[in-house]
């Protein structure tokens, strides 16, 4: 079975949901599957590792999840129109991934959630694509026949999915941003059955 890894962090649990959606949009592709990771949080000061699995969700990603997969997705909530830090310590980390060339050629995309309509979900997304194209992945994100995408007045980007959850930080998705989702699980995936 291909398997195409959603790979996110997600605080108020609105990032989650949205990997769900994108799983489930992947999950309906035959012969490809989800595997759901997450980063571990960081902190200007350590006080205790990590464990070494997370209290609920998804289990914290290792580099083999990157090697093995034949797809990413990677998701993130918006910190000053960029990823929070830890997406982007643990990109950081991936220097002999990079230089390896572990995910060139596999097919990328990003998702995200914001407080705001104009919180900076578009340069978040962009921001996430850049470190995608230096390690050589084929990205994609979701294209205007997908016709939610012009009529949405929630979260939904050509760049990647996306959630609004407004100044109460309510994860719970709307049709249009789980549907949008969905659809960008499953362009991944059918790229990743062309491209493996």
């Amino acid at each position: 079975m291909t398997e195409v890894l959603v790979l996110y962090y997600s605080r108020g649990g609105s990032v989650a949901r949205l990997a769900r959606q994108i799983a489930r949009g992947i999950g309906e592709v035959e012969g490809v599957s989800a595997r759901l990771r997450t980063v571990p949080p960081v902190a200007p000061v350590t006080v205790q590792a990590a464990p070494p699995e997370p209290e609920d969700g998804a289990p914290y990603v290792e580099k083999h999840d990157l090697t093995e997969c034949a797809g990413l997705l990677i998701g993130s909530p918006t910190r000053f129109g960029n990823m929070a830090a830890p997406m982007k310590h643990f990109i950081d980390t991936l220097g002999a991934e990079w230089a390896s060339g572990t995910l060139a050629g596999k097919p990328a995309a990003v998702f995200t959630s914001t407080a705001s309509m104009h919180g900076g979900q578009e340069s978040t997304l962009l921001t996430m694509l850049l470190p995608l194209l230096h390690h050589g992945c084929v990205v994609a994100g979701i294209p205007y026949t997908e016709p939610l995408l012009s009529s949405t007045r929630s979260g939904g980007t050509p760049y990647g999915a996306s959630h609004v959850a407004g100044a109460k930080d309510d994860p719970q998705l709307t049709e249009e941003e789980s549907v949008l989702a969905r659809a960008l699980g499953r362009r991944i995936a059918q790229l990743a059955v062309r491209l493996t």
